[in-house]
Parts: structure tokens; sequence; C-alpha cells
């Protein structure tokens, strides 16, 4: 018998504990290891920083899902990683021995890499986490008491961009029902060369949708922004051109303020050597599987994947559901090759699909594959994103707490969307 430890219990983690236990049957042990007890829905993380959703809502406690299906479930957080003993140490030095191990824990939000950015150094939110949605949803609050100048967006190195738009337009649509847009100015300040860049390069007409959906938001925009520091109601920021050139400095002035961090790799998988990049990304080779240590897979946003491109200030490349949900799939089909014998031979995929909600309309984008030239290559808005995506909410926590392993994507939202999987 074997004993497949998934470490993170997220949008990959769980599905591939469910996964490996409908894939490998009752006669292999798996078990999850998840810093919390609780599993959080964080696409819905925007919708709670203004109120439109709440912590019960897109929260459930996890150990009785798993447990019903016969998946061990530890509570703690993974202090240390000894991959020549196979074994994993807690936070309060218990240990646990694995046979393999999936890491998809996701990111450590590097907030320390701009001064006084973050929840905890209080100057500005995020919408990573339920916890910092609650706290950014609480100063929400007291913006529609006292109302001014919101600025939104994403700091240098940032890799995931959707949310930022997103929370924008969504706040800008509670702000409108609220008939309290007009008293407040709204600037969105990023690390992306241009608007709508994504990560990805752009994606079809990203650039010119984005934009003009901005300006008729009344939105104004820096971009190529590297945020520098930032004090209680004044962000630092220094805009550069294209080819790298500082062009202005810009202090600008705020009352509430929503800007995605950087990512990093946790602590105890970003201290294994040989494991990961300097940002604590693990390394994988084309079926999931680290090239140093062959037991150890990983997925999701934690796995190291270069830049779509080199950017005047940094910025890197987003892991969206549809590429996890194929890596997780494919880490799956080859631990189970390699207990019957048999090589990896299944390999994720880099498509991009997402659906982002722009509060009471939404926007898709479709990236096949995500590093251009593209097979397929478009962007597109409508009600219809907006409604795919509550629904796309609804099924995928009712999935987890069932534990189901169907692919959400494979079965519905490419036939939604009109495509085929390409590889």
């Amino acid at each position: 018998m074997a004993h497949i430890v998934v470490l993170g219990a997220g949008t990959g983690g769980m599905p591939a504990a469910y996964e490996l236990r409908e894939e490998l049957g009752r006669e292999h042990e798996v078990t999850v290891v998840n810093e919390r007890d609780y599993f959080q829905f964080v696409p819905s993380n925007p919708w709670v920083a203004v109120g439109w959703r709440d912590r019960a809502s897109i929260t459930f406690d996890i150990r009785p899902h798993l447990e019903r299906k016969g998946i061990n479930f530890v509570a703690k957080r993974c202090d240390k990683i000894d991959p020549a003993a196979n074994t994993m140490t807690f936070s309060d030095g218990e240990t646990l021995k694995y046979d393999y191990l999936v890491i998809a824990t996701g990111p450590r939000l590097a907030f320390e890499e701009v001064e006084g950015a973050g929840p905890d150094a209080g100057n500005t939110h995020s919408v990573c986490t339920v916890d910092h949605a609650e706290s950014a949803y609480e100063d929400y609050k007291k913006l529609l008491e006292e109302p001014g100048h919101v600025v939104i967006g994403a700091m240098p190195f940032a890799s995931c961009f959707g949310p930022a738009y997103e929370f924008a337009f969504i706040m800008d649509a509670d702000l409108r029902k609220r008939k309290m847009r007009d008293r407040v100015p709204m600037t969105f300040i990023t690390s992306e060369p241009y608007i709508g860049h994504l990560g990805l390069g752009g994606v079809g007409d990203s650039q010119g949708m984005l934009e003009s959906e901005m300006r008729n938001h009344h939105m104004k925009w820096i971009t190529n922004a590297k945020v520098t520091k930032v004090e209680a109601g004044k962000m630092f920021v220094e805009e550069y051109d294209k080819g790298g050139n500082k062009v202005k400095d810009h202090e600008v002035t705020f009352k509430f303020s929503m800007m995605l961090p950087a990512f990093k790799g946790v602590d105890a998988v970003m201290a294994v050597e040989g494991l990961c990049n300097p940002r604590g990304f693990v390394f994988v080779d084309e079926y999931q599987r680290n090239p140093t240590y062959k037991n150890i897979y990983s997925a999701g946003v934690c796995i190291a994947i270069p830049p779509v491109e080199a950017t005047p200030v940094p910025t890197g490349a987003p892991k969206t559901g549809y590429m996890i949900e194929s890596m997780v799939t494919a880490i799956v089909h080859n631990i189970h090759n390699e207990l019957d014998g048999k090589q990896p031979d299944q390999k994720g995929t880099w498509n991009a699909i997402c659906l982002a909600d722009m509060g009471d309309t939404g926007a898709a984008f479709v990236a096949l594959p995500q590093i251009p030239p593209r097979n397929v290559a478009w962007f597109k808005k409508g009600k219809w994103v907006h409604m795919a995506k509550i629904a796309f909410e609804k099924y995928f926590i009712r999935k987890m707490k069932k534990g189901t392993s169907e692919p959400i994507y494979e079965k519905y939202i490419l036939k939604m969307l009109g495509i085929n999987r390409l590889k």
C-alpha cells in the first residue's frame, strides 16, 4: 500500500484528493494536509469584499467531507519537508511519512516586498483570502460613510491580475447601485505593460475591450507601474516606458486601496534545495513531476511557469482553473501509472480559460495555448459570463462537499464556450 499526501486543500488540492481516491481505490492511503481546517472558494472573495457574499456561503469544514470518502485530514502547518526521508514535519513537531507528495499549496502572499503594503501593515487590502476579503469589507463600509478616492491594482511580480479587474468593476457596480459612484474616483495601478495584458501578453482584444470598459466606467489607470512604498492613504509609484526607463513618479492619495501582491512559494516548500526556483515555485516536468525528486508532483499556482514575455515592471504568468484541473488529472493518472509499474505519460495543459465577473456583466477569455502563438485567442463580454461565474461558484462548492471528481472545465465550461480541448 502506498501513502499519497496532498499538501494544500484549495481548488487544486481538494480535487486532487478526490481524484486520487477514486482512481486508486481503497488499497492506497490518501491524506490531505492543510494549515486551516476549512475550505475557501477563493474566486468569490471579490464579492465578499463588497458584502455580496459572506464567509459562511463560500467556506466549509474540510474534515467531514474528506473522511466520508476515506481520505485522512491533518489540519496543521507543514514547517519542513525532508525529501530524502520522504517525511514532512508539522508546526507542533509531529511528522508524517509519504510515498508520493502532491504539492498544491497555492502561493505565499509576499506583501513584504513593498514597504507598507498589505492588510497586516494596514495600508492596502487584498482579496486573496477570505480573511483579507472580510477585512476589506469592513473598510469598504467606512468608505461608504466617507467616500473618497479608491486605488485598485497589482504590485510588481504579481501574476494573477484577473481578481484586480474583477474587484474594480464589482465595486463600481455596487457603488452605482447605491448611487454613490459619482463620489468615489477610481484609479487602476498595475505592473502590466498595458491594460488587459493579464500576464498573458493580452488575449484577443483584451486591451481594447478593457480600456474601453474602464473609460466607460470612469476609471483612470497607470500601467508599467512599480509601487515602491505605501503609507496610510498614500501610494508611491514609479511609472516606466516600454524600454524600462522611468518616466514619472506618482504620489497617489486614497481612502481605500486593494492591491494584489506578488506571489512566492510557501516557506516549507521554498526551503527544499533543488525543488524550486528562487521565488519558491516548484519545478515540474511535462508530467507535473519534479525533476529532482521523482515522487513529488505539483499543481496550481505554486508551480514554476516562466513569464509569457519580458515586461518593464516584472509580471508573472497566471495559472487559471482549467490549467489547474488538467494538472491535477495528469498527476493522478501518472501516480497510478507509477504504482502499476508504468511510466508517467499524461500531461497537463497550459491552456488558459477564465470567467471574470464585472458586477452586473462579465468577461471570458480563452488562450489556447497560454503562450503565443495561439490556436485560439478571444475575449468576450456579456451578462452570460456573470451568470456563469455564479453558477460555477455554486457548482464547485457543491462538488467539493460531495467529493465528486468529475472535471468541470472538460465537462461543462469548454462546451459552454463552444471549443474543443486542445493540448
